[in-house]
């Protein structure tokens, strides 16, 4: 398997993301967005999720494009990123037509770090500029770890973080994964510095330590709280219409199960987005569809390991590094 040339969800000609961060308040925003409007779509598999316009995303829908997708710390306070992303757009002409009005479609979805060791003493939401900041700070490359949504994320054993992975199909479509990991379960075995992920790494792009030995069965360590959500985007050049955008996003939720360990619980909202540029016609509907729902779960598996893996520690955090809990690696 090849990834693109970044190994980033922006190797899908056409996207942008761009990160905001607070580094005292030990959350941030990120936003992906493009030049043009474009199709996306959404599926959820956690129990406890919290978003804004996802409904809409819904195949039966009228609007048919986004302006932009928001990624998000903060809880409940972070939907408010996607307000001053929707205003930014605004301002710059962008968005859906309404007689002589534009109204930018900014759905968002957002994660659980209010808990995290920042300051969170704020009386007016700072997510709101955050997601500005995010919005003019998108381009094609940027950073993971402890960036932008990820900047305050954890998981049962390490600090989580942002992810990003881009994988080339047979069919020559490129697709891509954004994931702000803040798991409710761990990205590796209990006490192993082996990733779940690790029968999907390519070229070593998180250490390159292989599968774990084999060990007896136990039941994986948790935060056993409600402070979790991983949440994602999947993007392809695939030209997909919003049924099948769905469907992509469906079968992405596999990389998460591969990952995380365990997700989908009742206390995670995990969620995962799909976009497309629609820039490539799919040369086989049949077998192209096949091998891109694999590609997006694959490369979902690797963001998740690459966002934890490139974690940096940072004042009162709650969790370690991956590094700072594996000093000999």
């Amino acid at each position: 398997m090849q990834t693109g040339a970044h190994n980033l969800i922006t190797d899908v000609s056409g996207f942008k993301v761009g990160n905001a961060q607070d580094d005292a308040l030990k959350s941030g925003t990120t936003v992906f967005t493009a030049d043009h409007p474009f199709t996306a779509a959404v599926h959820v598999m956690g129990g406890a999720p919290g978003t804004r316009e996802t409904d809409l995303l819904a195949p039966d829908k009228t609007v048919q494009q986004v302006t932009a997708l928001v990624l998000s710390g903060g809880s409940a306070f972070g939907l408010d990123a996607a307000s001053g992303v929707a205003d930014a757009l605004r301002a710059q002409g962008k968005g859906f037509a309404v007689g002589d009005q534009t109204v930018p479609i900014v759905p968002a979805a957002i994660l659980f770090d209010l808990t995290n060791g920042g300051d969170k003493s704020f009386t007016r939401s700072p997510y709101y500029d955050l997601g500005k900041q995010a919005l003019i700070q998108a381009k094609t490359q940027f950073d993971l770890g402890t960036a932008g949504a990820g900047t305050g994320a954890t998981t049962a054993s390490l600090k989580g973080g942002l992810g990003s992975a881009s994988i080339i199909t047979p069919s020559g479509h490129t697709v891509g994964a954004l994931v702000a990991v803040n798991a409710l379960g761990d990205a590796t075995p209990s006490g192993s510095p082996h990733f779940h992920a690790a029968p999907h790494e390519i070229d070593e792009e998180f250490g390159g330590l292989g599968p774990a030995p084999k060990a007896s069965p136990h039941w994986p360590p948790t935060k056993f709280s409600t402070q979790n959500t991983t949440i994602a985007i999947i993007a392809t050049d695939a030209d997909l219409s919003k049924a099948e955008c769905t469907r992509l996003a469906t079968a992405a939720h596999d990389g998460m199960a591969r990952a995380l360990q365990p997700s989908h619980t009742p206390m995670d909202g995990d969620l995962v987005f799909a976009a497309t540029s629609g820039a490539k016609p799919l040369k086989d509907p049949i077998l192209d569809s096949i091998y891109l729902g694999h590609a997006a779960a694959t490369c979902l598996a690797r963001a998740i390991a690459r966002g934890v893996y490139l974690a940096s520690p940072a004042p009162n955090d709650t969790r370690p590094t991956y590094r700072q809990a594996n000093p000999t690696l």
